[in-house]
């Protein structure tokens, strides 16, 4: 997968084509600098999946969940539930084992985390890893 976000613009229209990449997967780990829109891009995906709730960082909560309102169809997930997670704050993995992770992770609903580098070890073996990395024009590369 090679996405480019050439603006804040054509997010929506990334977030599509990303939708339409993601295969059967369901966890999916977002790497990349603060400030690279992982966030953003995150929001977008929700948007396009047709969360309506108010889609913000989960920076303080850890884990936002929302709803998506109106599933395309049986296939779009097991759930239509999406659980939003920010690690960034995360000081010890003990945090992560309190909140039940697993319940999340291995619940068949759609996971996106950001800051996946601080909890790597409990990942699912079949987490798909999504790279964002800025380029010097200001524009966005999304990679798997």
């Amino acid at each position: 997968m090679r996405i480019e976000i050439k603006n804040q613009e054509t997010i929506r229209e990334a977030a599509r084509s990303f939708i339409q990449q993601m295969g059967n997967g369901h966890v999916f780990a977002f790497y990349g600098q603060m400030g690279a829109g992982k966030t953003t891009f995150i929001k977008a995906i929700c948007e396009e999946l047709g969360v309506e709730d108010v889609i913000t960082s989960p920076t303080f909560a850890i884990v936002n969940e929302y709803t998506i309102s109106h599933p395309a169809s049986a296939a779009e997930r097991a759930s239509s539930s999406v659980f939003h997670f920010d690690f960034y704050r995360i000081k010890k993995l003990e945090e992560v084992y309190d909140m039940g992770y697993e319940d999340y992770f291995y619940s068949g609903a759609l996971c996106f985390i950001e800051w996946p580098e601080l909890i790597e070890e409990l990942l699912p073996e079949d987490a798909k890893r999504i790279t964002i990395a800025e380029q010097p024009d200001g524009s966005r590369i999304v990679t798997d």
